[in-house]
């Protein structure tokens, strides 16, 4: 490990700590990290992670999991095995440190100035992760019962994965669905051959029924013309 330890980290960077990890598969886990000191954000922002490594500081940014409430920081990450920083982040467990930039940053936030309260939020794998830090905080602030939020907000998340191993949040953000009425939730998979739960390869002929199709205005979040094309297709199905 000693190839990866960070150097003096500078004003810009905490040295972090990880805290937790958990493997999904051979190229997909989940970790939660002690930034090393006060870190500030909202939720669908990003935080810098990186390493440094035969004298050269490697960096990139990944969204957060875990909502401003909760202490540490959470992420879904992806080991790339040609990439400059995942195959470094992959060797480390509990204890191991590397570097955290001290400032959040990412305008993929909950849309609230537009107008808008319907938000539709399309994911594959570990691109989930900001919507999952969107629902537990909305979901913090529904329980709370002193807060506005989320007022008239309803959110419609379809998560796409070739299986379902690969969704490392899916049983959290069910069992969200069922418990509050502004969330749905819906996980499909590409490849039902290689997997035998119960999802197949299309999104569910009910789901317009579960909330999605009755909404006359739709905020999307990732790709408006192709989000436009998935609410026609499903509306066609049913």
């Amino acid at each position: 490990m000693t190839e990866t330890q960070p150097n003096p980290p500078g004003d810009k960077h905490y040295v972090a700590k990880v805290l937790e990890r958990k493997d999904l598969s051979e190229d997909l886990w989940l970790v939660r990290v002690d930034p090393g000191g006060p870190f500030k954000f909202v939720a669908g922002q990003y935080a810098t992670l990186g390493v440094d490594h035969n004298g050269k500081r490697i960096e990139r940014a990944y969204s957060i999991v875990s909502s401003p409430y909760e202490d540490g920081l959470e992420f879904f990450i992806e080991l790339v095995p040609q990439g400059d920083l995942t195959p470094h982040l992959y060797k480390l467990h509990p204890g191991d440190t590397l570097l955290c930039r001290k400032i959040s940053k990412g305008r993929f936030t909950l849309d609230l100035k537009s107008g808008r309260t319907n938000h539709l939020l399309l994911a594959t794998v570990t691109g989930l992760a900001p919507f999952v830090s969107y629902v537990r905080t909305l979901y913090k602030d529904w329980k709370a019962g002193n807060s506005p939020m989320p007022g008239n907000h309803k959110l419609f998340c379809i998560q796409g994965g070739s299986r379902s191993w690969e969704f490392g949040y899916r049983e959290e953000m069910e069992k969200f669905a069922a418990e509050v009425p502004w969330f749905k939730y819906v996980s499909t998979i590409s490849r039902p051959w290689e997997d035998e739960t119960e999802h197949g390869g299309k999104l569910p002929r009910n789901f317009a029924a579960r909330g999605l199709a009755e909404r006359k205005h739709v905020r999307g979040s990732l790709f408006p013309a192709a989000e436009r094309r998935l609410s026609e297709n499903i509306l066609a199905q049913n």
